[in-house]
Protein backbone atom coordinates (compact mmCIF):
# COMPACT_ATOMS: atom_id res chain seq x y z
CA UNK A 1 0.00 0.00 0.00
CA UNK A 2 1.29 3.46 -0.89
CA UNK A 3 1.74 5.65 1.75
CA UNK A 4 -0.72 8.76 1.77
CA UNK A 5 2.15 11.10 3.14
CA UNK A 6 5.35 11.74 1.51
CA UNK A 7 8.10 13.45 3.56
CA UNK A 8 11.11 14.06 2.04
CA UNK A 9 14.25 16.71 3.35
CA UNK A 10 16.19 18.65 1.24
CA UNK A 11 18.86 20.68 2.80
CA UNK A 12 16.75 23.08 5.31
CA UNK A 13 13.26 22.59 3.30
CA UNK A 14 10.80 20.01 4.60
CA UNK A 15 8.42 18.99 1.47
CA UNK A 16 5.19 17.00 2.49
CA UNK A 17 2.95 15.66 0.20
CA UNK A 18 -0.41 14.26 -0.01
CA UNK A 19 -0.15 11.12 -1.95
CA UNK A 20 -3.71 9.98 -2.83
CA UNK A 21 -3.69 11.77 -6.44
CA UNK A 22 -6.44 8.86 -7.59
CA UNK A 23 -8.47 9.93 -4.97
CA UNK A 24 -7.86 14.11 -5.41
CA UNK A 25 -6.03 13.68 -2.05
CA UNK A 26 -9.76 13.03 -0.17
CA UNK A 27 -8.97 12.66 3.71
CA UNK A 28 -9.51 9.25 4.83
CA UNK A 29 -8.41 8.52 8.56
CA UNK A 30 -5.25 6.78 7.71
CA UNK A 31 -4.11 10.31 6.01
CA UNK A 32 -5.15 11.82 9.24
CA UNK A 33 -2.50 9.57 11.39
CA UNK A 34 0.36 9.98 8.84
CA UNK A 35 0.04 13.34 8.04
CA UNK A 36 0.15 14.09 12.32
CA UNK A 37 3.00 11.69 12.61
CA UNK A 38 4.54 13.59 9.84
CA UNK A 39 4.29 17.18 11.75
CA UNK A 40 5.75 15.36 15.04
CA UNK A 41 8.59 13.98 13.05
CA UNK A 42 9.59 17.21 11.80
CA UNK A 43 8.95 19.42 14.75
CA UNK A 44 11.72 17.66 16.45
CA UNK A 45 14.10 18.34 13.52
CA UNK A 46 16.04 21.27 14.50
CA UNK A 47 18.18 21.25 11.16
CA UNK A 48 14.90 21.72 8.87
CA UNK A 49 14.04 25.95 8.44
CA UNK A 50 10.91 25.38 6.39
CA UNK A 51 7.79 23.03 5.82
CA UNK A 52 6.11 22.73 2.32
CA UNK A 53 3.07 21.09 2.27
CA UNK A 54 1.50 19.97 -1.25
CA UNK A 55 -0.71 17.48 -2.93
CA UNK A 56 0.39 14.90 -5.46
CA UNK A 57 -1.57 14.83 -8.57
CA UNK A 58 -4.26 17.42 -10.03
CA UNK A 59 -5.33 18.83 -6.98
CA UNK A 60 -3.96 19.91 -3.52
CA UNK A 61 -7.07 18.31 -1.57
CA UNK A 62 -10.30 17.82 -2.80
CA UNK A 63 -11.97 17.15 1.02
CA UNK A 64 -12.82 14.57 3.19
CA UNK A 65 -13.43 11.21 1.48
CA UNK A 66 -16.73 10.33 3.32
CA UNK A 67 -16.95 7.02 2.05
CA UNK A 68 -13.22 6.03 3.28
CA UNK A 69 -13.45 7.53 6.45
CA UNK A 70 -16.79 6.40 7.66
CA UNK A 71 -16.25 2.56 6.92
CA UNK A 72 -15.61 2.14 10.57
CA UNK A 73 -17.62 4.30 12.70
CA UNK A 74 -16.31 3.77 16.03
CA UNK A 75 -13.06 4.97 14.84
CA UNK A 76 -14.14 8.04 13.83
CA UNK A 77 -16.06 8.45 16.97
CA UNK A 78 -12.58 8.10 18.39
CA UNK A 79 -11.24 10.59 15.87
CA UNK A 80 -13.75 13.13 17.35
CA UNK A 81 -13.87 12.60 21.16
CA UNK A 82 -10.98 15.13 22.64
CA UNK A 83 -11.76 14.26 26.28
CA UNK A 84 -10.09 16.26 28.44
CA UNK A 85 -7.59 17.71 25.17
CA UNK A 86 -7.74 20.86 23.76
CA UNK A 87 -8.30 19.47 20.40
CA UNK A 88 -9.25 16.00 18.71
CA UNK A 89 -7.64 14.36 16.12
CA UNK A 90 -9.53 15.67 13.45
CA UNK A 91 -8.48 19.07 14.35
CA UNK A 92 -5.26 18.18 15.58
CA UNK A 93 -4.08 17.50 11.75
CA UNK A 94 -4.44 21.12 10.97
CA UNK A 95 -3.67 22.85 14.70
CA UNK A 96 -0.14 20.82 14.59
CA UNK A 97 1.37 23.04 11.37
CA UNK A 98 0.64 26.29 13.39
CA UNK A 99 2.59 24.51 16.69
CA UNK A 100 5.91 23.71 14.42
CA UNK A 101 8.47 25.87 15.14
CA UNK A 102 9.09 26.77 11.49
CA UNK A 103 6.94 28.43 8.65
CA UNK A 104 4.82 26.29 7.16
CA UNK A 105 3.84 27.30 3.53
CA UNK A 106 0.76 25.65 1.65
CA UNK A 107 1.24 25.63 -2.18
CA UNK A 108 -2.26 24.65 -3.39
CA UNK A 109 -3.08 23.91 -7.09
CA UNK A 110 -6.48 22.29 -8.36
CA UNK A 111 -8.63 21.30 -5.70
CA UNK A 112 -9.17 22.88 -2.16
CA UNK A 113 -11.96 22.08 -0.67
CA UNK A 114 -13.23 21.47 2.94
CA UNK A 115 -10.90 19.22 4.83
CA UNK A 116 -7.69 20.65 1.91
CA UNK A 117 -9.01 24.41 2.80
CA UNK A 118 -8.69 23.90 6.34
CA UNK A 119 -5.58 21.96 5.87
CA UNK A 120 -4.37 25.50 4.27
CA UNK A 121 -5.91 27.58 6.08
CA UNK A 122 -3.85 25.93 9.06
CA UNK A 123 -0.76 26.88 7.58
CA UNK A 124 1.40 30.26 7.53
CA UNK A 125 1.23 31.08 3.99
CA UNK A 126 -0.56 29.77 1.39
CA UNK A 127 0.86 30.29 -2.15
CA UNK A 128 -2.27 29.54 -5.01
CA UNK A 129 -2.26 29.00 -8.84
CA UNK A 130 -4.98 31.41 -10.03
CA UNK A 131 -7.41 28.92 -11.34
CA UNK A 132 -7.28 26.86 -8.19
CA UNK A 133 -10.82 26.37 -7.05
CA UNK A 134 -11.19 26.79 -3.14
CA UNK A 135 -14.36 26.10 -1.05
CA UNK A 136 -15.52 25.45 2.81
CA UNK A 137 -17.41 23.07 1.31
CA UNK A 138 -19.01 21.90 4.90
CA UNK A 139 -21.78 23.74 3.94
CA UNK A 140 -22.39 21.15 0.92
CA UNK A 141 -22.84 18.37 3.45
CA UNK A 142 -25.13 20.24 5.99
CA UNK A 143 -22.10 20.67 8.00
CA UNK A 144 -19.45 23.33 10.28
CA UNK A 145 -15.87 23.13 9.84
CA UNK A 146 -14.81 21.55 12.34
CA UNK A 147 -11.11 20.79 11.57
CA UNK A 148 -9.66 23.79 13.54
CA UNK A 149 -10.18 25.85 10.32
CA UNK A 150 -12.31 28.44 11.94
CA UNK A 151 -9.48 30.41 13.71
CA UNK A 152 -7.46 30.83 11.09
CA UNK A 153 -10.74 31.93 9.22
CA UNK A 154 -11.14 34.46 12.00
CA UNK A 155 -7.71 35.57 11.56
CA UNK A 156 -7.47 36.03 7.70
CA UNK A 157 -11.15 36.78 6.66
CA UNK A 158 -13.67 39.74 7.66
CA UNK A 159 -16.55 38.09 10.03
CA UNK A 160 -19.29 38.80 7.12
CA UNK A 161 -16.78 36.96 4.23
CA UNK A 162 -15.71 34.14 6.48
CA UNK A 163 -19.55 33.26 7.42
CA UNK A 164 -20.82 34.06 4.26
CA UNK A 165 -18.13 30.94 2.47
CA UNK A 166 -19.14 29.09 5.29
CA UNK A 167 -22.78 29.15 5.19
CA UNK A 168 -22.71 28.63 1.34
CA UNK A 169 -20.24 26.46 0.34
CA UNK A 170 -20.24 28.51 -2.84
CA UNK A 171 -16.74 27.80 -4.53
CA UNK A 172 -13.93 30.41 -5.92
CA UNK A 173 -10.72 30.84 -7.60
CA UNK A 174 -7.02 31.29 -6.15
CA UNK A 175 -6.74 34.09 -7.53
CA UNK A 176 -10.57 35.36 -5.24
CA UNK A 177 -8.36 33.89 -2.29
CA UNK A 178 -5.83 35.87 -2.89
CA UNK A 179 -8.31 39.23 -3.23
CA UNK A 180 -9.80 37.98 0.67
CA UNK A 181 -6.89 37.77 1.99
CA UNK A 182 -7.58 33.49 2.62
CA UNK A 183 -4.18 33.43 0.32
CA UNK A 184 -0.71 34.62 0.59
CA UNK A 185 -0.06 35.18 -3.06
CA UNK A 186 -1.13 33.86 -6.67
CA UNK A 187 0.75 32.65 -9.62
CA UNK A 188 1.16 30.30 -12.12
CA UNK A 189 3.97 28.77 -10.35
CA UNK A 190 3.06 28.87 -6.72
CA UNK A 191 5.99 26.58 -5.49
CA UNK A 192 8.42 29.08 -6.79
CA UNK A 193 7.14 32.08 -4.72
CA UNK A 194 7.01 29.34 -1.70
CA UNK A 195 10.88 29.14 -2.00
CA UNK A 196 11.40 33.21 -3.08
CA UNK A 197 9.66 33.71 0.42
CA UNK A 198 12.00 30.77 2.82
CA UNK A 199 15.02 32.26 1.17
CA UNK A 200 14.49 35.06 2.80
CA UNK A 201 13.49 33.69 6.24
CA UNK A 202 16.54 31.22 6.07
CA UNK A 203 18.68 34.54 6.24
CA UNK A 204 17.45 35.11 9.83
CA UNK A 205 18.41 33.57 13.16
CA UNK A 206 16.24 30.08 13.36
CA UNK A 207 15.48 30.96 16.94
CA UNK A 208 14.14 34.41 16.10
CA UNK A 209 11.62 32.74 13.00
CA UNK A 210 10.50 29.90 15.92
CA UNK A 211 9.82 32.69 18.29
CA UNK A 212 8.12 35.02 16.40
CA UNK A 213 6.11 32.41 14.80
CA UNK A 214 4.94 31.63 18.53
CA UNK A 215 4.25 35.30 19.26
CA UNK A 216 1.92 35.94 16.30
CA UNK A 217 0.02 33.28 17.01
CA UNK A 218 -0.04 33.34 20.99
CA UNK A 219 -0.87 37.55 21.04
CA UNK A 220 -3.91 36.97 18.50
CA UNK A 221 -6.35 36.45 20.96
CA UNK A 222 -5.18 37.56 24.36
CA UNK A 223 -4.80 40.33 26.44
CA UNK A 224 -2.50 43.14 25.75
CA UNK A 225 -0.79 42.61 28.95
CA UNK A 226 -0.41 38.82 27.79
CA UNK A 227 0.81 39.65 24.65
CA UNK A 228 3.47 42.35 26.49
CA UNK A 229 4.50 39.75 28.95
CA UNK A 230 5.47 37.15 26.37
CA UNK A 231 7.56 39.56 24.27
CA UNK A 232 9.50 40.10 27.14
CA UNK A 233 9.98 36.89 27.60
CA UNK A 234 10.80 35.59 23.95
CA UNK A 235 13.12 38.70 23.76
CA UNK A 236 15.00 37.63 26.84
CA UNK A 237 15.27 33.80 25.07
CA UNK A 238 16.41 35.38 21.86
CA UNK A 239 19.32 37.79 23.72
CA UNK A 240 21.00 34.57 24.86
CA UNK A 241 20.77 32.60 21.86
CA UNK A 242 23.81 31.62 20.15
CA UNK A 243 22.18 32.10 16.79
CA UNK A 244 21.14 35.72 17.78
CA UNK A 245 25.13 36.89 18.42
CA UNK A 246 25.78 35.39 14.86
CA UNK A 247 23.47 37.34 13.57
CA UNK A 248 24.87 40.68 15.00
CA UNK A 249 28.39 40.03 14.69
CA UNK A 250 27.85 39.40 10.91
CA UNK A 251 25.23 42.61 10.52
CA UNK A 252 28.15 44.27 12.16
CA UNK A 253 30.91 42.88 9.95
CA UNK A 254 28.06 43.12 6.79
CA UNK A 255 28.62 39.53 6.12
CA UNK A 256 26.15 36.52 5.56
CA UNK A 257 25.37 34.75 8.39
CA UNK A 258 25.79 30.90 8.98
CA UNK A 259 23.78 30.09 11.89
CA UNK A 260 23.46 26.69 13.90
CA UNK A 261 21.02 24.59 14.57
CA UNK A 262 17.89 25.70 15.74
CA UNK A 263 17.91 26.50 19.82
CA UNK A 264 13.78 27.57 20.19
CA UNK A 265 11.32 25.45 20.16
CA UNK A 266 10.33 21.41 21.22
Amino acid sequence: TEPRVLTEIDGPIAYVWLNRPDKLNGVDLELIEELIAAAEALKGNRQIRAVVLQGKGRSFCAGLDFAAAFKNKRRVARFFFAGPRAVNTFQKVIAIWRDLPVPVIAVVHGHCYGAGLQLAAGADFRFTTPDATWSILEAKWGLVPDMAGTVPFGELLPADVAMRLAMTGESFTGERAAELGLASGVSTDPLKDALALIELIVERSPDSVAATKQLMYATRHGSVRSAYRLERRLQTRMFKSKNTAIARKAGAAKETPVFGPRTFGS
